[in-house]
């Protein structure tokens, strides 16, 4: 196995890592630092958000520079400031033992004198935002006339943000520059086109296939009508309590508007947009980390600094006008080989969008129901249970209390404490949610009868869930693996606790139920029948199969749930199991399996 010690760097670089406690370095990083270290060459990588590239350049660039020289040596653009000082930060700790290295990040949004002094401290490494670098140019604080090294990391966001013309500006101030690194998300005519104007013979590292997203994250989207999107967001918010998330908008107007509405409910978000100070976007990413706000929502912009290892969730409130952001986004989560949810609300008329980004993508998404009122109390209610089981009281708090708390209850019995206790936590979700609204937008054509009696597809039910260990994934390939049935043909998966349901064409059901009906998971008797017949003797809440469709009524006004959980481990109830229930699969002609 390939170690961060074997690679031949200088020995401060080598305590610093082993400092820092990496040990294996991801798939970019073993292309790319052999390389760069031994024989340094023009190169472009590519590879997905959240996959190392920082070390895999930083790493050779500071094994390559001369502290003893008292000026700019090599230059690190990228588009936002927040990257700036992600970059900076992370090559300080590379560079901790390494005795008189000067970093110095350069972006907009605070004075420039400050920067002015900085750069005029003589640092060796540059990590600088265009329009800023060119400002200080242009003021002749600083000069790039002894830059060997310029590293473009994510070069086709800054194409994206229209920043050619200043990198076509700042790469012709570099007349000493020996290696240009490109670094790259997606690899698009643009980004080949500087490699054209401003690389000699360079070479392709890639980690995985250029523009696939992390196989590791589930793609999923919601079909809503458009004006019921925020009603769907907050939704998704209260179906998912565990919930450490972004929330992307196109427009700062939106992002600010939506954050502001959510917030005005209770709910512990924060916006993240270009128009706001750096020191209150500073903060809102403190908060965010230390994990006090559940969600931000953000523009693509504003989010691209963001280095968060644990966000369970990704949701697009509203789809990116260019599909290949979409990588970007959904590269916020699933990060250090962990794995996410990328969420999707779309109109109708959207759906061909979703096509286009599977597409690019090269990833098969699964159509999922808006959650009904039903599976929201029941999701909560399962959360807040699960809270309580894991629960670890101070010892002392015990005891100190112990005989008051007996006194208290000594005339009530178990099952009446529990009854008001999960009351007390629960009776808002329950009171808003009890005649919730239907938010799922109708479909014309087939996929409208989809999973009614008499139409194409039969919807069938068996006994097993989540309880069983089971996701979408997972019992997508037990039914295949059992029936040698065409997982493409078997969609609109739901996973529930101790039951499932899926949809499967008409003249397949019988068929499917003999041969299911007689086999058995992890020692467990499988059912199977059709969705409208009521389960007999078993099954999640005694199904009787498509689930209930709750007319008008009163929308959730704040209360219990705001908080998702307080600032316990998202882990726990966001990730796995908000991420299983009432998700559908849409396996249609050609799609690989996802198991």
């Amino acid at each position: 196995m390939i170690s961060f010690s074997s690679f031949p760097m200088r020995e401060e670089l080598i305590r610093a890592i082993s400092d820092l406690g990496f040990e294996t370095p991801t798939p970019i990083q073993q292309k790319v630092i052999p390389q760069l270290l031994s024989e340094p060459i023009d190169i472009i990588g590519l590879a997905q958000t959240g996959t190392g590239k920082t070390a895999a350049y930083g790493l050779p660039l500071l094994h390559h520079v001369d502290v003893a020289q008292k000026h700019v040596q090599c230059l690190v653009l990228s588009p936002t400031r927040e990257l700036c000082m992600q970059i900076q930060e992370e090559m300080t700790k590379y560079g901790a033992h390494m005795r008189g290295l000067r970093i110095t990040a350069v972006y907009g949004g605070v004075s420039i004198t400050g920067q002015i002094k900085d750069v005029r401290a003589n640092p060796q490494i540059i990590v600088a935002t265009p329009g800023r670098l060119i400002d200080l140019l242009e003021r002749k604080a600083l000069s790039l006339e002894h830059v060997q090294f310029v590293v473009l990391d994510e070069a086709d966001e800054m194409l994206n943000m229209g920043f050619r013309e200043d990198i076509d500006i700042i790469l012709k101030n570099t007349p000493e520059r020996e290696h240009t690194w490109l670094f790259s998300a997606t690899m698009s005519n643009e980004v080949r086109g500087i490699a054209k104007r401003f690389m000699k013979d360079w070479k392709e590292f890639a980690s995985g296939a250029a523009n696939i997203t992390n196989e590791n994250i589930d793609h999923q989207y919601f079909v809503a009508n458009h004006h019921n999107r925020f009603e769907t967001l907050r939704r998704l918010l209260d179906f998912n309590p565990g919930i450490y998330g972004i929330i992307f908008t196109r427009t700062k107007q939106d992002c600010q508007e939506v954050s502001e509405k959510l917030m005005k409910m209770g709910y512990h978000v924060s916006p993240l947009h270009g128009d706001m100070d750096q020191k209150m976007r500073s903060k809102v990413m403190d908060r965010f980390k230390a994990k006090q706000l559940q969600c931000i929502v953000a523009t693509d912009v504003a989010a691209r600094g963001i280095d968060v290892n644990d966000i369970t969730h990704v949701i697009n409130y509203e789809l990116p006008d260019d599909p290949e952001v979409y990588t970007h986004r959904s590269g916020r989560t699933a990060r250090a080989g962990k794995s996410g949810i990328c969420m999707s609300i779309v109109s109708p008329k959207q759906i061909s969008n979703i096509r286009q980004i599977e597409r690019l993508v090269k990833q098969k998404f699964n159509k999922s129901d808006i959650p009904d009122g039903s599976e929201v109390v029941r999701k909560r209610l399962f959360f807040y249970m699960e809270q309580i089981a894991s629960a670890e009281p101070k010892a002392d708090f015990a005891k100190l209390y112990k005989d008051m708390m007996h006194e208290q209850f000594a005339e009530m019995d178990k099952d009446e404490l529990i009854r008001k206790l999960i009351w007390l936590q629960l009776k808002e979700t329950i009171d808003a949610y009890q005649e919730a609204d239907d938010l799922n937008a109708g479909f014309e054509g087939k996929d409208r009868d989809r999973g009614t009696r008499g139409s194409r597809y039969t919807r069938l039910f068996i006994n097993l869930g989540e309880k069983d260990g089971l996701n979408n994934q997972k019992l997508l390939a037990f039914i295949a693996e059992s029936t040698d049935i065409d997982p493409n043909t078997i969609e609109r998966m739901t996973v529930r606790d101790m039951s499932s349901f899926f949809n499967v064409p008409g003249e397949a059901a019988t068929f499917i139920i003999d041969q299911l009906s007689n086999k058995k998971f992890k020692g467990r008797k499988v059912r199977l029948e059709e969705a409208d017949q009521p389960p007999m003797g078993g099954g999640s809440r005694g199904e009787s199969g498509g689930r209930p469709r709750p007319s008008s009524g009163p929308r959730f006004a704040g209360g219990e749930g705001r908080s998702f959980g307080g600032g316990r481990d998202r882990d726990g109830g966001g990730r796995d199991g908000g991420r299983e229930a009432s998700r559908e699969s849409s396996y249609k002609g050609g799609g690989r399996k996802r198991y």
